[in-house]
């Protein structure tokens, strides 16, 4: 019975053209509801994988500068960190989810938070395997007059030299997609000479044995460095002891 009362009346509101104009109206309001909800969910997961690739294409970590300056929008950011499909890393910075599990976290962080520093003294040591020294944090040089980095984790020791011997001997190394500034490793021993009150004359000696051990003595690159950081007589009597 309640089947034949809704047929009358939707019959009768088909004999009303008011009546067939509403519900004309009414579906046409749903299907650009729908239309529109659709282009929405269609955009948005446009972007997603636009800023995915972006991701992809740099390695997989960035800071959020970059992002935005590749076009990304911070909703964007945002959406895929509260959907895991990005790891914060440091503020400022963050990195695929699904990408292997770092291999050098402290250097990464660092490196890509502070990309005109250079990693120096006991974690220059400890990237080359010239200690047996365990860095608790991340030795960095900058610049002398050049701003300090802001790094919330890992603690990072900054060292500031001059112009000349800040810019002597820097390698750059790809670790996790990163490029990470290191000084190569007779560099790290002038500096180690150089700065031997903050660490210790005993880790020095250490590194300058295992550097005979384990590398290929490069002589004239070690006294060259020694000059740049004007330890040349300081070293001298070591190399002639332990070379």
């Amino acid at each position: 019975m309640r089947t034949e009362l809704r047929k009358r009346e939707f019959q009768k509101g088909l004999d009303n053209p008011s009546a067939v104009d509403t519900i004309t109206l009414t579906w046409r309001q749903v299907e650009v509801t729908v239309s529109t909800k659709r282009k929405s969910r269609d955009l948005a997961n446009s972007s997603l994988q636009r800023a995915i690739d972006v991701f992809r294409k740099s390695g997989g970590v960035l800071r959020t500068v970059e992002v935005l300056r590749a076009g990304v929008h911070q909703r964007t950011l945002y959406a895929m960190r509260e959907a895991g499909i990005v790891d914060r890393l440091d503020r400022g910075l963050y990195r695929l989810a699904d990408n292997p599990p770092l291999a050098n976290p402290d250097l990464v962080v660092v490196a890509a938070k502070a990309p005109k520093g250079v990693v120096c003294l006991i974690s220059a040591l400890a990237y080359h395997n010239l200690t047996t020294q365990i860095p608790h944090e991340v030795y960095l040089a900058v610049q002398r007059g050049s701003e300090f980095p802001r790094i919330e984790h890992p603690p990072i020791r900054i060292i500031q030299m001059g112009r000349a011997a800040f810019r002597e001997g820097i390698e750059t190394h790809d670790i996790d997609g990163v490029r990470v500034r290191v000084y190569d490793p007779e560099k790290t021993l002038a500096d180690c000479f150089k700065f031997r009150n903050k660490i210790g004359l005993d880790t020095v000696v250490e590194a300058l044995r295992f550097y005979r051990q384990r590398r290929k003595v490069k002589a004239s690159n070690l006294m060259r460095y020694a000059a740049v950081c004007r330890v040349a007589d300081v070293m001298r009597p070591y190399l002639e002891t332990l070379l």
